[in-house]
């Protein structure tokens, strides 16, 4: 019997809405013990066009979404400078379904409950596309970064240690 096709998540159907194109690739054995970079290796992408979404809160209770390669770590301090913020500390895990809308391993920049200010590490730019969570575990979009503007504005920084 022939697979049918994954049901779309709310991110696919927020680009579909905006008439973005996007590639969606999934790994159905992944979970969320499963590091971005295995799920790069397992989808055969280079890891440094993949990345992960991070969110963050500042002591305002502000909250800030960075997009960093799945290979690296978010340095803080320099995404604290990124968005004005005296200091950052990672959003608990507990706390990002009720925010965002997602769960921990499968959160994407698209679809959350509230568009939050959003910074793509630099090393985005060497590409046309990149990788993220399609929001859900083991499911990814490739999306291209100037039409991903179009439905999450965003800004480029060097926030990775």
């Amino acid at each position: 019997m022939a697979k049918e096709n994954p049901t779309k998540t709310n991110a696919m159907r927020i680009l579909d809405r905006a008439k973005v194109s996007y590639i969606h690739r999934s790994w159905e054995e992944a979970t969320a013990e499963h590091t971005g970079v295995e799920l790069a290796a397992a989808l055969g992408q280079n890891p440094a066009q993949v990345f992960k979404t991070l969110v963050t809160q500042a002591k305002s209770g502000s909250h800030y979404v960075f997009l960093i390669p799945v290979a690296e770590t978010l340095d803080l301090k320099k995404a604290a400078a990124a968005v004005h913020e005296k200091a950052l500390t990672m959003l608990k895990a507990k706390d990002l379904l009720p925010l965002t809308g997602y769960v921990h391993g499968g959160c994407s920049p698209v679809g959350m409950k509230k568009l939050f200010v959003t910074t793509i590490h630099k090393s985005a730019e060497d590409f046309e596309k990149i990788l993220f969570s399609a929001g859900k575990i083991g499911h990814q979009l490739e999306v291209s970064l100037t039409e991903l503007k179009d439905v999450v504005p965003y800004t480029f920084a060097d926030v990775v240690v």
